[in-house]
């Protein structure tokens, strides 16, 4: 939901390009279905004459599953032999002509599946009787006598059957139908069961290209220096001094604080780059610290203007009459999204059209950079989509993008590939905000919550990225699963007196989407002081949420501790448990943990439960569990992003350490799916995992981390 807003902000560009009437543009879809000019079914389905079945996928395929995901629902509703189906990737170009027909293209927010299963089903399910009607035509029967099954029709009277293939081309021709049934879940073949991905065998083989890989012929490499502090301005610089080293094609400034090197080769080019006279105007951001920023969020811990989030009963009035009252202070730093493949993208421009390759999250955002970038109406521009080496929310933006046309379009008609050195990555990030937060409750005299005040104050990320899009100067999206009733995520607890505001407090330090956005911090901020608040009432965790939580809250609770054999742990493990509500579906999580006497940590094993209501692919879902606990256990462990003489300390992966393999703990899953609901999958979990081993260190050591992340802390017996 979050990140669509910024398709939105460029939306009348590629409105303007889909109200022109259906541009053709030049360029095929990727993949086989269009190199032998097999007509289209509909926009989702091809069927080739030997049968083999490509699905179009329209979201981005990360890791994360969704392009298998997709297909299967897809499959689902075709009646295909899965053995047979493949996919490709239509251009956002191709969807602004066809207006918008394959619908949204963002991947972030994990709103792949959730947010596109019913029109990806429909598509599917018009294809199947499409492909009916054909067979149907052709033996001149009624459609209603013929069915389809593992891509084979069959005329139920006679017992004629053909095949997809044999068809398709007939099917083509015919007009879709208006209305489609979907299937009822209980007729499901295919959805709910652990296919094996459609993208992991080219992988396995290394005939997989992510966009880093991508070679053009002619193409040249640019890499980019941007000023180290956010606003700061590049004064000056000095290309006679490096245009004569090897390789060297161009120095180009590419805008008013950032210069690229274009060579031969990214090592030519990177040379030449750190070999530049640069003199940069810092700017005032020059006098912020890590240190400064911290004194601005605890000023607003306590200020009197603030947005309210969620309200009920009289929190204050509660937390006085109290018989006890409990307070704490927790912080959560700057953390950096660390994909695998640094920011690249190739771009071709000419005055004409131009092109370009990358891996996004935001097909349709990308394509409205490139026309921004380029000058060039949307239908003479396009995007082609690569597999991403990791996306995180980074790739929503669109920063690296607009670099890559800028310095095209300094090169006309050649193809440039702009890098970013890892060090680059690392400064000119949208980090995932910094935020203070500060909690008082009141127990009556049997430990139960009277009244709950949770303040945060940090930054909000709509204000960095889309500030149009704050509502009356709020940013909703801060209060991400405490809000009433939300359907992405609402507060699970029953407490009568509530009240949760933001102090919202900006700095210069660009905040942005980050892997499960800010239900991170507000499930560790939270989670945690349900645990001191169990303590102080004299009650066990488990006990004590389950006396408060709403049934689905609970139940997803209860699948996690009993899978984790909660109560029995053996001697010298301690257990943390944690949950939340987030991108639509109900999580949990209990950590098995140990602290030694010297403080060493060890995390044993972490149960992770989710009902995200339908369960496309377990086995992709068990895998994103896991996948997310490394994560944010990597956050809480060990990530943090400093600020010193306002620039980024954090240079490479020397100094912004994640977590070695055999750090890792033991990951059992818990997918407990109740129906009536699409949540999400890659995200929601990944915010359990840290207050579920903070809570199972707290019962380990008595002590309680406030302040993330934990390698600032000394577990040691003191």
């Amino acid at each position: 939901m979050n990140e669509m807003l910024r398709f939105d902000r460029r939306a009348f560009l590629v409105g303007a390009a889909a109200a022109s009437g259906g541009f053709s543009l030049g360029f095929s879809t990727t993949g086989a279905a269009a190199a032998d000019a097999t007509p289209e079914v509909n926009a989702w389905v091809v069927v080739k004459p030997n049968d083999t079945v490509v699905i179009r996928i329209a979201r981005s395929e990360m890791g994360q599953g969704s392009l298998t995901g997709l297909a299967q629902m897809v499959a689902e509703e075709l009646e295909c032999d899965w053995s047979k189906v493949t996919w490709e990737y239509p251009t956002p170009g191709q969807n602004t002509a066809r207006k918008r027909i394959w619908g949204n293209y963002n991947s972030t927010g994990s709103q792949s599946i959730r947010q596109s299963q019913d029109y990806v089903r429909k598509g599917g399910a018009a294809a199947r009787e499409m492909l009916i009607q054909a067979a149907a035509n052709t033996w001149k029967v009624p459609a209603a006598e013929c069915s389809a099954a593992n891509s084979i029709i069959t005329h139920q009277k006679s017992g004629r059957k053909t095949s997809f293939g044999k068809v398709a081309a007939a099917a083509a021709k015919l007009e879709p139908p208006k209305d489609v049934v979907l299937k009822d879940p209980k007729d499901w073949k295919l959805i709910g069961k652990g296919v094996k991905r459609l993208d992991t065998y080219d992988k396995l083989i290394g005939k997989q290209i992510y966009s880093i890989d991508l070679r053009l012929p002619g193409m040249l490499i640019a890499t980019i220096k941007d000023c180290p502090v956010n606003g700061g301005k590049l004064t000056s610089f000095d290309a006679d001094k490096v245009k004569g080293m090897r390789g060297v094609k161009a120095v180009l400034r590419v805008s008013d604080s950032s210069v690229a090197v274009v060579a031969d080769t990214f090592w030519n080019a990177k040379t030449a780059l750190d070999a530049l006279p640069m003199v940069w105007d810092m700017g005032e951001n020059a006098k912020v610290s890590s240190a400064s920023i911290a004194d601005m969020l605890k000023e607003g811990l306590s200020a009197e203007q603030t947005y309210i989030g969620n309200r009920q009963g009289d929190a204050a009035g509660a937390i006085a009459g109290a018989a006890k009252k409990v307070e704490a202070v927790y912080s959560f730093p700057y953390q950096h999204h660390v994909t695998m493949e640094p920011m690249n993208a190739t771009a071709r421009y000419t005055p004409e059209k131009c092109e370009v390759w990358c891996p996004t999250q935001n097909g349709e955002g990308a394509l409205a950079a490139v026309a921004e970038a380029s000058g060039l109406p949307v239908s003479q521009c396009d995007v082609y989509k690569v597999h991403l080496g990791g996306g995180f929310g980074r790739r929503g933006r669109t920063d690296y993008v607009t670099q890559a046309v800028r310095i095209a379009k300094q090169m006309p008609g050649t193809p440039v590939k702009l890098i970013w050195t890892r060090e680059e990555d690392m400064a000119h990030c949208a980090y995932h905000p910094v935020t203070q937060c500060k909690l008082t409750a009141g127990l009556d005299a049997d430990g139960k919550i009277t009244g709950l005040q949770m303040r945060i104050s940090g930054q909000s990320i709509l204000a960095s990225l889309l500030p149009q899009a704050l509502q009356n100067g709020m940013d909703p999206i801060v209060f991400q699963g405490l809000t009433p009733s939300s359907p992405e995520g609402h507060l699970g607890y029953d407490i009568p007196n509530l009240l949760i505001d933001h102090a919202m407090r900006n700095t210069h330090i660009l905040a942005g989407f980050w892997r499960g956005v800010n239900l991170n911090q507000n499930a560790l901020y939270l989670e945690s002081f349900i645990d001191e608040l169990a303590k102080e009432a004299g009650q066990d965790p488990l006990e004590f949420r389950r006396k408060m939580l709403k049934p689905k809250h609970r139940a997803v609770l209860d699948a996690a501790a009993a899978k984790a054999n909660y109560g029995n742990a053996p001697k010298g493990i301690f257990q943390g448990v944690a949950q939340i509500m987030g991108y639509g579906s109900y999580v949990a999580a209990v950590a098995d943990v140990s602290v030694s006497d010297g403080g060493q940590l060890k995390i044993h094993r972490i149960v992770g439960a989710t009902d995200c209501g339908y369960a496309v692919n377990p086995a992709q879902i068990e895998r994103q569990i896991a996948g997310s606990f490394v994560y944010g256990l990597s956050a809480s462990l060990y990530g943090e992003i400093t600020i010193k003489d306002g620039a980024v300390e954090q240079q490479n992966l020397d100094s912004y350490t994640l977590m070695r393999i055999d750090e890792m703990p033991r990951v059992e899953s818990v997918i407990v799916p109740s129906g009536g609901f699409w949540g999400g999958v890659g995200e929601p979990t990944i915010a359990v995992a840290a207050p579920a081993v903070l809570n199972g260190i707290a019962r380990a050591t008595g002590k309680r981390i406030r302040d993330m992340p934990l390698v600032k802390h000394s577990l040691k017996n003191t």
